[in-house]
């Protein structure tokens, strides 16, 4: 299946990165712990340039802790600033500010030598439902931008104070223009950053099921109640539909409710931690 998904507001948020980035301090890059590989978008790296980066791995709840702990090594070893959290809890917000804290010390050095104080400006940046959003309301204390559970839900650039000092800058979830890996175009379905109305999500069901096959068998076992999880995802998906009774008058199956439980089941965490990919994947 041949994924694509970049809407117009998309262009219009790069261009409106580009011109902020000459105005903050650093970047927090938020990644969703279930697949990071597939959430650096190559359309950053012109934006980040030479700014101090703090790399935030959200939703470490739902995510397989032992790979987590890969991707923590691989920014330890890569000397690169970076948190695990998960931006529902509001006792994660120190880690943060202490990172930008961090990351900004010699600049507010050097600001302080000179007599001069000013707020410390971050730029959050990431792909569409990452969870940018819930993280500045988490470190604001309060609900000061919107979140949902899906793509598209920022619109445009949105400023937040908080009470530390720091200015955050919230941005719309952003892809690129051509996905040119169909395992990370997959992973970005299965972790809801493209819009479910754009892609087959029976084809974006079975190719999860396939991952999971392989990956995480006896999860894939425990919830659904399979006991051959090597069979092709097509056969899968109906011993799935038939189980649930996702079923349509006359006994046909009912795809799109079968394939919505499948990948709804995924991104609660109902199947079980789960982590796509590893940094091997970017070296």
């Amino acid at each position: 299946m041949n994924i694509q998904w970049f809407p117009g507001h998309m262009t219009k948020a790069l261009r409106m990165m580009e011109e902020n980035v000459k105005i903050v301090d650093a970047i927090g890059y938020v990644l969703d712990a279930r697949s990071p590989a597939a959430c650096f978008n190559p359309s950053f790296d012109k934006i980040i340039g030479n700014k101090p980066v703090v790399f935030i791995l959200n939703k470490c709840d739902l995510a397989d802790d032992k790979k987590v702990e890969e991707w923590c090594n691989y920014f330890r070893h890569s000397n690169l600033s970076f948190v695990k959290i998960t931006a529902t809890a509001s006792k994660e917000a120190s880690k943060i500010t202490q990172a930008f804290a961090t990351v900004t010390a010699p600049l507010r050095e050097k600001l302080k030598a000179k007599g001069l104080f000013k707020p410390v400006r971050c730029l959050i940046i990431g792909v569409p439902n990452c969870g940018k959003s819930t993280i500045i309301n988490c470190l604001s204390g309060r609900k000061a931008v919107i979140t949902g559970d899906r793509p598209g839900v920022t619109k445009g650039k949105q400023w937040v104070r908080l009470q530390s000092g720091l200015e955050l800058l919230d941005t719309p979830g952003t892809l690129w223009p051509k996905f040119d890996n169909d395992t990370v175009a997959s992973r970005l379905c299965f972790i809801g950053s493209i819009k479910d109305d754009v892609v087959d999500l029976y084809e974006v069901s079975c190719m999860l099921l396939n991952e999971l096959s392989a990956m995480y068998p006896q999860y894939l076992k425990d919830r659904f109640k399979l006991t051959d999880v090597t069979l092709p995802a097509n056969a899968l998906f109906e011993q799935i539909a038939t189980k649930r009774g996702f079923l349509l008058r006359g006994g046909d199956i009912d795809v799109e409710r079968c394939a919505k439980a499948i990948l709804d089941d995924f991104r609660k965490g109902k199947i079980g931690k789960i982590t796509f990919d590893t940094p091997e994947v970017l070296l």
